[in-house]
C-alpha cells in the first residue's frame, strides 16, 4: 500500500484522474455481496465495480445479456453497506441504456440514489457519446468500456479480442477519443492487443482500466471470482490466479459431511451445557411424571 492509498480516507473521481496524472497506477475489483466487498475494501482497492459479471459468477447464467438492472440493484445496495473507501461504480445491463436515453438515465439515477453507487459503467463507442455526455449533464460520473463488450456476445459472434486488424484498431481509438470528449472519467479496455492499449492509453487524458488489454493501462480490473479460483468458466488467458479457494471450500465441506457421519461433529466444545443442578431437578421431574 502506497502513501497515496494510505492519505486518502476516499476515493472519488477526481483523485483517480489525478492518478492518472501522476502515472500512478489504479487498482480495481469486482464484488457482489457484503463480505467480499468489505474484504476488496479493506485491501485498500481503489475502485469497486458491482459489474454484470455477476450473472455468470454468481447467478449462474450463460452470459452477461440475462441480468437485470432490479438483480444489480439489489447486489449493490450490498456492496454499498461494505465500502467506505474505494470508488463504488455499478453496470447498466443489458437493455437498461438500449432503448431510449431517457431510461438510461432513470436507471443511473436509481443506482445513485438506491444503491449508493458513485458511478455507472455502460459498453461501447462512440454510439454511446451523447448517453454520456447526458448522464455527465445529470450529475452522474460515467466509466466507458470499449473492446471486447461481453454484452455484444452474440453480435461479436463469441469473446473475441479486438482491435486486431489496422481498420479495427483505428475505430477502437476514435472510439476512445469520443467517449472522452463526451465525459467519461475513465475507459475500461478490455480483450485488444496490449500495443493498441498502450496508444489509447497514452493518447487520452482520462486513465485507462485494463482488463486482457495488457500492463501499460493506468489501471487494471479483474472478476473477484476470477482471482481467487471461486469460477466454474474455463480460465481466461488475462487471468492470474491468486489463490484456489474453491479446492479450499471443497476441502472444508467434505470434511464437514465426514464429521458429522461419523459422529464427531458437533463435539462436547461445541455443545451448551445445562447446570448440574438443572438436570438433576428435570430428571427428578421426568422419573415423577413417569410413575
Amino acid at each position: 500500500m502506497d502513501h497515496n492509498t494510505e492519505a486518502v480516507s476516499k476515493v472519488t473521481v477526481p483523485w483517480i484522474l489525478e492518478r492518472k496524472l501522476r502515472a500512478e497506477k489504479i487498482s480495481c475489483l469486482t464484488a457482489y455481496d457484503y463480505p467480499t466487498a468489505r474484504l476488496v475494501d479493506e485491501a485498500g482497492i481503489d475502485l469497486i465495480l458491482v459489474g454484470d459479471s455477476l450473472g455468470q459468477v454468481v447467478l449462474g447464467y450463460d452470459s452477461t445479456v440475462p441480468v437485470t438492472v432490479e438483480e444489480i440493484l439489489h447486489h449493490l445496495r450490498a456492496v454499498r453497506r461494505a465500502t467506505r473507501r474505494a470508488l463504488l461504480v455499478a453496470d447498466l445491463p443489458y437493455g437498461a441504456y438500449h432503448v431510449s436515453d431517457e431510461k438510461a438515465l432513470e436507471v443511473a439515477i436509481r443506482y445513485v440514489k438506491e444503491g449508493g453507487a458513485e458511478a455507472v459503467k455502460l459498453e461501447g463507442g462512440r454510439k454511446r457519446a451523447a448517453l454520456i455526455r447526458r448522464m455527465v449533464d445529470a450529475e452522474v460520473p460515467v466509466m466507458a468500456h470499449i473492446g471486447l463488450t461481453p454484452q455484444s456476445v452474440h453480435t461479436m459472434g463469441g469473446y473475441r479480442v479486438q482491435g486486431k486488424t489496422l481498420e479495427s484498431a483505428t475505430e477502437l481509438l476514435a472510439d476512445a477519443e469520443a467517449l472522452q470528449d463526451a465525459g467519461a472519467f475513465a475507459l475500461c479496455l478490455e480483450g485488444m492487443p496490449r500495443e493498441l492499449a498502450a496508444i489509447v492509453t497514452q493518447r487520452l487524458r482520462i486513465p485507462t482500466i485494463g482488463i486482457g488489454a495488457g500492463p501499460d493501462c493506468d489501471g487494471q480490473i479483474l472478476i473477484f471470482h476470477d482471482l481467487v479460483g471461486l469460477c466454474f468458466l474455463p480460465r481466461t488467458k488475462f487471468v492470474r490466479p491468486y489463490a484456489d479457494t474453491a479446492a479450499n471450500l471443497r476441502q472444508a465441506l467434505a470434511h464437514f459431511r465426514e464429521d458429522i457421519v461419523g459422529g464427531r461433529f458437533p463435539d462436547d466444545s461445541e455443545s451448551y451445557h445445562w447446570p448440574a443442578s438443572l438436570q438433576d431437578q428435570f430428571e427428578r421431574e421426568v422419573t415423577r411424571g413417569t410413575q
